[in-house]
């Protein structure tokens, strides 16, 4: 069970059982999902067939154990790793790909950069690259659901460094006025690109700042699917009952870089990356599923290569479409495009056909 930094000492938040068993497979096959994609589109990134990628790896029980815990109509406000939340959605590797190529398939016209995506109709928001602009986002969100009567929580995700951030402390420090329904979800992957944990707070956990704005934190392990899936369940509960936000601290390792950007061999060690390749999400409930009988070896091989097959198929179709029409430059500013913008479009037509620009 989650310990609350919130609550008096040795008081624990309310909390439910774990994933169902009927589901507790499908949940491991998303997170199974989830490490094909991004291994692959790690070397997508490196062959030059998509320009930037941001890994999640080590963060698979993290994101899916809070994904499950939601529902439909909930809202998630993401930062730009939650790869394995948009899976659980319900988001297809091939639409995920699209926006990663910036086809003429990809639904926001390549007009984000790559891997930072949203989806209006699973309640996903885009993402940003500055970070903590999404929390202020999701308190406000909240707000305006309550208002308007519905049942619903709002879920922002966010990393260690992002405790550092002014948006941080002023969206803690509004919902916690305000009682706002939103969860804030920290996936604390120890850095904050080359900024360690212990250079970022002198705080003994991250949980522990959500005291200070009045309500719980709660340090969760983050490798622990069902845990995850608890403290969540419990977060939604308080929030839905009106007695407002949960900080959520949940203690994963990135096992990859920051980004495609990055080399993590400057500044942390092999003998750090060994020893939490030993607590590998993955492993660590594919033990469990054995324990309980619901998984052996040839069928963990089996979801291992239908997640393969389906990543092959989604990358051969994603890069199979045409790019974005340079025309669309000039859509969806205005409902109808200004006299203006309409002359500035057909001179840009004209000097495309002319040759003078390419698209």
């Amino acid at each position: 069970m989650a310990k609350s930094a919130g609550a008096p000492a040795g008081e624990m938040l309310p909390s439910t059982d774990g994933i169902p068993p009927a589901d507790l497979l499908r949940a491991y096959a998303t997170m199974v999902l989830a490490r094909t994609v991004d291994e692959r589109c790690l070397t997508l990134q490196r062959q030059g067939r998509i320009g930037f990628y941001v890994p999640m790896q080590g963060q698979e029980a993290a994101q899916v154990g809070c994904a499950w815990a939601l529902r439909p109509e909930d809202w998630i406000f993401p930062a730009y790793r939650e790869l394995a939340v948009a899976l659980v959605r319900g988001i297809t590797v091939r639409t995920l790909l699209d926006q990663f190529i910036g086809s003429a398939a990809d639904e926001s016209k390549g007009r984000q950069m790559p891997n930072h995506y949203g989806y209006r109709r699973f309640n996903y928001v885009t993402a940003s690259s500055p970070v903590g602009t999404q929390i202020s986002h999701a308190v406000g969100a909240a707000m305006a659901a309550r208002r308007k009567g519905d049942a619903i929580v709002t879920v922002t995700f966010f990393g260690d460094g992002t405790t550092s951030s002014n948006d941080f402390h002023a969206g803690l420090n509004f919902a916690g006025v305000f009682r706002a329904p939103t969860i804030f979800f920290c996936q604390n992957n120890q850095w904050a690109i080359s900024m360690p944990r212990d250079r970022q707070t002198r705080s003994s956990t991250l949980a522990e700042k959500a005291v200070a704005y009045g309500f719980p934190g709660v340090v969760v392990d983050g490798s622990d699917v069902n845990a995850v899936y608890r403290a969540v369940v419990a977060a939604r509960e308080r929030a839905l009952a009106g007695e407002g936000p949960t900080l959520i601290e949940a203690q994963v390792y990135r096992l990859g870089p920051h980004s495609t950007s990055d080399d993590p061999r400057r500044y942390r060690t092999d003998e750090e990356l060994a020893a939490w390749k030993e607590k590998d999400p993955l492993a660590r409930l594919k033990h469990e599923l054995r324990e309980s009988g619901l998984l052996d070896d040839a069928a963990d091989a089996r979801i291992w290569e239908t997640a393969k097959e389906a990543v092959a198929a989604a990358v051969k179709e994603a890069e199979a479409q045409p790019p974005v029409d340079p025309m669309t430059l000039f859509d969806d500013t205005f409902a109808t495009r200004t006299p203006q913008l309409e002359a500035e479009r057909t001179e840009f037509g004209e000097l495309l056909r002319q040759g003078v620009l390419h698209p």
